[in-house]
Protein backbone atom coordinates (compact mmCIF):
# COMPACT_ATOMS: atom_id res chain seq x y z
CA UNK A 1 0.00 0.00 0.00
CA UNK A 2 1.19 3.46 -0.59
CA UNK A 3 3.17 5.14 2.02
CA UNK A 4 3.96 9.15 2.10
CA UNK A 5 5.43 11.11 4.48
CA UNK A 6 3.93 12.53 7.65
CA UNK A 7 0.27 13.53 7.90
CA UNK A 8 -2.71 13.23 9.88
CA UNK A 9 -3.22 9.40 10.75
CA UNK A 10 -6.10 7.40 10.70
CA UNK A 11 -8.93 8.13 13.35
CA UNK A 12 -11.52 4.88 13.95
CA UNK A 13 -14.14 6.43 11.69
CA UNK A 14 -11.73 6.26 8.34
CA UNK A 15 -12.10 2.64 7.45
CA UNK A 16 -15.78 2.72 7.56
CA UNK A 17 -15.90 6.06 5.84
CA UNK A 18 -13.50 4.30 2.89
CA UNK A 19 -15.88 1.29 2.53
CA UNK A 20 -18.86 3.59 2.04
CA UNK A 21 -16.42 5.48 -0.80
CA UNK A 22 -15.82 1.77 -1.96
CA UNK A 23 -19.60 1.24 -2.16
CA UNK A 24 -20.46 4.72 -4.30
CA UNK A 25 -17.39 3.67 -6.18
CA UNK A 26 -18.39 0.07 -7.75
CA UNK A 27 -22.27 1.35 -7.73
CA UNK A 28 -20.75 4.73 -9.73
CA UNK A 29 -18.37 2.66 -11.96
CA UNK A 30 -20.75 0.11 -13.81
CA UNK A 31 -24.26 -1.51 -13.58
CA UNK A 32 -23.13 -5.10 -13.74
CA UNK A 33 -23.13 -6.47 -10.57
CA UNK A 34 -20.15 -9.48 -10.30
CA UNK A 35 -18.01 -6.61 -11.41
CA UNK A 36 -19.48 -4.41 -8.61
CA UNK A 37 -18.77 -7.39 -6.46
CA UNK A 38 -15.19 -7.87 -7.86
CA UNK A 39 -14.55 -4.21 -7.07
CA UNK A 40 -15.47 -4.23 -2.88
CA UNK A 41 -13.77 -7.40 -2.98
CA UNK A 42 -10.34 -5.96 -3.92
CA UNK A 43 -11.23 -3.11 -1.77
CA UNK A 44 -11.49 -5.27 1.50
CA UNK A 45 -7.79 -6.99 0.34
CA UNK A 46 -6.13 -3.62 0.47
CA UNK A 47 -7.70 -1.98 3.54
CA UNK A 48 -6.16 -5.05 4.71
CA UNK A 49 -3.30 -3.09 5.17
CA UNK A 50 -4.28 -0.26 7.13
CA UNK A 51 -2.67 0.49 10.41
CA UNK A 52 -2.03 3.14 13.06
CA UNK A 53 0.00 5.31 10.68
CA UNK A 54 -2.18 5.63 7.62
CA UNK A 55 -2.83 9.19 6.20
CA UNK A 56 -6.24 8.82 5.04
CA UNK A 57 -6.04 10.83 2.26
CA UNK A 58 -3.20 8.57 0.51
CA UNK A 59 -4.66 5.34 2.42
CA UNK A 60 -7.63 5.51 0.89
CA UNK A 61 -6.09 6.90 -2.94
CA UNK A 62 -4.66 3.60 -2.84
CA UNK A 63 -7.42 1.42 -2.14
CA UNK A 64 -9.89 3.29 -4.70
CA UNK A 65 -7.33 3.34 -7.59
CA UNK A 66 -7.23 -0.79 -6.97
CA UNK A 67 -11.03 -0.65 -7.10
CA UNK A 68 -11.32 1.76 -10.32
CA UNK A 69 -8.93 -1.04 -12.21
CA UNK A 70 -10.48 -3.99 -10.98
CA UNK A 71 -13.87 -2.49 -12.05
CA UNK A 72 -12.50 -1.41 -15.13
CA UNK A 73 -13.38 2.00 -15.06
CA UNK A 74 -10.65 4.85 -14.62
CA UNK A 75 -13.07 7.41 -13.76
CA UNK A 76 -15.91 6.73 -12.11
CA UNK A 77 -17.33 10.20 -11.15
CA UNK A 78 -16.76 11.78 -14.82
CA UNK A 79 -20.33 12.49 -14.92
CA UNK A 80 -20.92 14.20 -11.62
CA UNK A 81 -17.89 16.10 -11.65
CA UNK A 82 -19.01 17.60 -15.32
CA UNK A 83 -22.96 18.10 -13.22
CA UNK A 84 -20.77 19.59 -10.55
CA UNK A 85 -18.46 21.71 -12.68
CA UNK A 86 -21.96 23.04 -14.97
CA UNK A 87 -24.00 23.64 -11.40
CA UNK A 88 -21.06 25.83 -9.79
CA UNK A 89 -20.22 27.82 -13.03
CA UNK A 90 -23.83 29.19 -13.44
CA UNK A 91 -23.70 30.04 -9.39
CA UNK A 92 -20.34 31.33 -9.36
CA UNK A 93 -22.01 34.06 -12.08
CA UNK A 94 -24.49 35.52 -9.63
CA UNK A 95 -21.52 36.40 -7.41
CA UNK A 96 -19.28 38.23 -9.29
CA UNK A 97 -18.89 41.58 -7.79
CA UNK A 98 -18.38 40.26 -4.08
CA UNK A 99 -15.56 41.82 -1.89
CA UNK A 100 -12.31 39.53 -1.61
CA UNK A 101 -13.36 39.05 1.87
CA UNK A 102 -16.94 37.46 0.09
CA UNK A 103 -15.14 35.33 -2.03
CA UNK A 104 -12.76 33.96 0.50
CA UNK A 105 -15.83 33.00 1.95
CA UNK A 106 -17.20 31.55 -0.90
CA UNK A 107 -13.94 29.59 -1.67
CA UNK A 108 -14.62 27.72 1.80
CA UNK A 109 -18.52 27.03 0.83
CA UNK A 110 -17.80 25.68 -2.45
CA UNK A 111 -15.95 22.97 -0.19
CA UNK A 112 -19.34 21.34 -0.07
CA UNK A 113 -19.35 20.27 -3.40
CA UNK A 114 -18.35 16.67 -2.29
CA UNK A 115 -19.59 13.65 -3.29
CA UNK A 116 -17.72 11.99 -0.81
CA UNK A 117 -20.07 13.14 2.01
CA UNK A 118 -23.07 12.42 0.07
CA UNK A 119 -23.54 16.00 -1.06
CA UNK A 120 -26.44 16.27 -4.03
CA UNK A 121 -25.37 19.15 -5.84
CA UNK A 122 -29.12 20.17 -7.19
CA UNK A 123 -29.22 21.62 -3.53
CA UNK A 124 -26.06 23.74 -3.93
CA UNK A 125 -27.60 26.84 -4.43
CA UNK A 126 -29.54 27.47 -1.30
CA UNK A 127 -27.09 25.96 0.29
CA UNK A 128 -24.30 28.57 -1.01
CA UNK A 129 -26.54 32.25 -0.26
CA UNK A 130 -27.45 30.35 2.99
CA UNK A 131 -24.09 29.59 4.51
CA UNK A 132 -23.12 33.46 3.14
CA UNK A 133 -25.17 34.06 6.52
CA UNK A 134 -23.19 31.92 8.76
CA UNK A 135 -19.62 33.26 10.05
CA UNK A 136 -16.57 31.54 9.74
CA UNK A 137 -16.02 29.47 12.90
CA UNK A 138 -12.00 30.74 12.59
CA UNK A 139 -11.08 33.22 10.74
CA UNK A 140 -7.73 34.03 10.02
CA UNK A 141 -8.14 35.93 7.02
CA UNK A 142 -6.46 39.25 7.96
CA UNK A 143 -3.20 37.26 8.64
CA UNK A 144 -3.83 35.63 5.13
CA UNK A 145 -4.07 39.09 3.36
CA UNK A 146 -1.29 40.93 5.55
CA UNK A 147 1.00 37.84 4.53
CA UNK A 148 -0.48 38.26 1.29
CA UNK A 149 0.55 41.56 0.41
CA UNK A 150 4.43 40.93 1.24
CA UNK A 151 4.65 37.82 -0.49
CA UNK A 152 6.33 37.36 -4.52
CA UNK A 153 4.57 33.46 -4.89
CA UNK A 154 1.05 32.20 -4.19
CA UNK A 155 0.60 28.29 -4.08
CA UNK A 156 -3.16 27.45 -4.58
CA UNK A 157 -4.02 23.64 -3.63
CA UNK A 158 -7.38 22.77 -5.50
CA UNK A 159 -9.75 20.25 -4.06
CA UNK A 160 -13.12 19.27 -6.01
CA UNK A 161 -14.92 19.80 -9.17
CA UNK A 162 -17.45 22.46 -8.92
CA UNK A 163 -15.89 23.66 -6.26
CA UNK A 164 -12.84 24.92 -8.36
CA UNK A 165 -15.37 27.88 -10.03
CA UNK A 166 -15.68 29.23 -6.28
CA UNK A 167 -11.62 29.36 -6.02
CA UNK A 168 -11.25 30.47 -10.04
CA UNK A 169 -13.43 34.01 -8.70
CA UNK A 170 -11.74 34.07 -5.12
CA UNK A 171 -8.35 34.09 -7.33
CA UNK A 172 -9.68 36.34 -9.92
CA UNK A 173 -9.97 38.82 -6.81
CA UNK A 174 -6.90 37.95 -4.90
CA UNK A 175 -5.01 38.46 -8.31
CA UNK A 176 -7.11 42.20 -8.59
CA UNK A 177 -6.00 43.03 -4.51
CA UNK A 178 -2.23 41.75 -4.82
CA UNK A 179 -1.49 42.09 -8.54
CA UNK A 180 1.91 41.49 -8.14
CA UNK A 181 1.86 37.99 -6.76
CA UNK A 182 2.78 35.27 -9.19
CA UNK A 183 0.04 32.76 -8.72
CA UNK A 184 0.50 28.96 -9.08
CA UNK A 185 -2.86 26.18 -8.82
CA UNK A 186 -2.30 22.54 -8.46
CA UNK A 187 -4.90 19.94 -8.99
CA UNK A 188 -4.06 16.42 -9.92
CA UNK A 189 -2.31 14.63 -12.30
CA UNK A 190 -5.26 12.29 -12.98
CA UNK A 191 -8.81 11.56 -11.69
CA UNK A 192 -9.29 9.96 -8.30
CA UNK A 193 -12.82 10.67 -6.80
CA UNK A 194 -13.88 13.74 -7.31
CA UNK A 195 -11.10 16.22 -7.46
CA UNK A 196 -10.13 18.37 -10.22
CA UNK A 197 -7.65 17.55 -12.71
CA UNK A 198 -5.07 19.79 -14.17
CA UNK A 199 -7.59 19.10 -17.57
CA UNK A 200 -10.60 20.57 -15.33
CA UNK A 201 -8.35 23.64 -14.70
CA UNK A 202 -7.74 24.36 -18.42
CA UNK A 203 -11.00 23.78 -19.11
CA UNK A 204 -12.33 26.26 -16.55
CA UNK A 205 -9.57 28.66 -17.56
CA UNK A 206 -7.69 28.66 -14.50
CA UNK A 207 -5.18 30.06 -17.19
CA UNK A 208 -6.11 33.42 -16.77
CA UNK A 209 -5.12 33.89 -13.40
CA UNK A 210 -2.00 31.87 -12.47
CA UNK A 211 0.23 28.91 -13.72
CA UNK A 212 -1.29 25.59 -13.57
CA UNK A 213 0.93 22.78 -11.98
CA UNK A 214 0.37 19.11 -11.55
CA UNK A 215 1.05 17.45 -8.16
CA UNK A 216 2.85 14.88 -10.41
CA UNK A 217 0.06 12.21 -8.89
CA UNK A 218 -3.37 11.00 -8.21
CA UNK A 219 -3.24 10.77 -4.95
CA UNK A 220 -5.53 13.13 -2.84
CA UNK A 221 -4.00 16.03 -1.01
CA UNK A 222 -0.19 16.58 -1.03
CA UNK A 223 1.23 13.13 -0.40
CA UNK A 224 5.67 13.90 0.08
CA UNK A 225 7.37 11.57 -1.48
CA UNK A 226 4.54 10.74 -4.34
CA UNK A 227 4.68 14.48 -6.12
CA UNK A 228 6.77 15.51 -8.38
CA UNK A 229 10.14 17.18 -8.50
CA UNK A 230 8.53 20.04 -10.26
CA UNK A 231 5.76 20.30 -7.56
CA UNK A 232 7.87 20.37 -4.86
CA UNK A 233 10.10 23.11 -6.11
CA UNK A 234 6.80 25.10 -6.24
CA UNK A 235 6.05 24.09 -2.82
CA UNK A 236 9.23 25.08 -1.16
CA UNK A 237 9.62 28.49 -2.87
CA UNK A 238 5.74 29.80 -2.43
CA UNK A 239 5.92 32.34 0.48
CA UNK A 240 2.04 31.76 0.97
CA UNK A 241 0.20 28.36 0.25
CA UNK A 242 -3.42 28.10 0.27
CA UNK A 243 -4.69 24.65 0.82
CA UNK A 244 -8.14 23.60 -0.04
CA UNK A 245 -10.32 21.10 1.64
CA UNK A 246 -10.15 18.06 4.17
CA UNK A 247 -7.85 15.80 1.33
CA UNK A 248 -5.06 18.87 1.54
CA UNK A 249 -5.27 18.96 5.77
CA UNK A 250 -4.78 15.39 6.31
CA UNK A 251 -1.85 15.18 4.06
CA UNK A 252 -0.05 18.66 5.44
CA UNK A 253 -1.04 19.11 9.25
CA UNK A 254 1.63 17.05 10.99
CA UNK A 255 4.32 19.83 8.99
CA UNK A 256 2.96 22.51 11.29
CA UNK A 257 4.29 24.91 8.02
CA UNK A 258 3.44 28.67 9.20
CA UNK A 259 3.02 29.63 5.52
CA UNK A 260 -0.24 27.08 5.04
CA UNK A 261 -3.81 28.69 5.21
CA UNK A 262 -6.32 25.78 4.90
CA UNK A 263 -9.90 26.62 3.64
CA UNK A 264 -12.04 24.10 4.28
CA UNK A 265 -15.44 23.13 6.20
CA UNK A 266 -14.85 20.39 8.58
CA UNK A 267 -16.94 17.99 7.29
CA UNK A 268 -16.35 14.88 9.27
CA UNK A 269 -15.65 13.89 13.07
CA UNK A 270 -12.12 13.17 12.38
CA UNK A 271 -10.95 16.55 10.71
CA UNK A 272 -13.28 19.20 13.40
CA UNK A 273 -11.46 16.59 16.47
CA UNK A 274 -8.07 17.49 14.51
CA UNK A 275 -8.73 20.66 14.31
CA UNK A 276 -10.85 21.19 17.89
CA UNK A 277 -14.03 22.65 15.75
CA UNK A 278 -17.35 21.59 15.83
CA UNK A 279 -18.19 19.53 12.74
CA UNK A 280 -19.67 21.46 9.90
CA UNK A 281 -17.40 24.60 10.50
CA UNK A 282 -16.22 26.84 7.93
CA UNK A 283 -12.61 27.55 8.48
CA UNK A 284 -10.07 29.73 7.55
CA UNK A 285 -7.00 28.71 9.81
CA UNK A 286 -3.73 29.02 9.46
CA UNK A 287 -1.24 26.31 10.43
Amino acid sequence: MLSAGDGMKIHYECFACAANQCQKIVEMATDDLELRKKGVIEAAKLMASIDETSVPAVFGSGVFLGVYKAVGNDDPFREYKELSNRLARKIVEDFEDVALRDALKLAIIGNVVDFAVGYSPEKLENDVREMMKEGLHVDDSEELFGELSRAEKLLYLTDNCGEIYFDLLFLRKLGEAFPHIKIYIAAKEGPIINDATVEDLRRAGFDEVGEIISTGTRIVGVPFGLVSEEFMDVFESADVIIAKGQGNFETLSERKDSRVFYLLKAKCRPIARELGVPQGALLCIRS
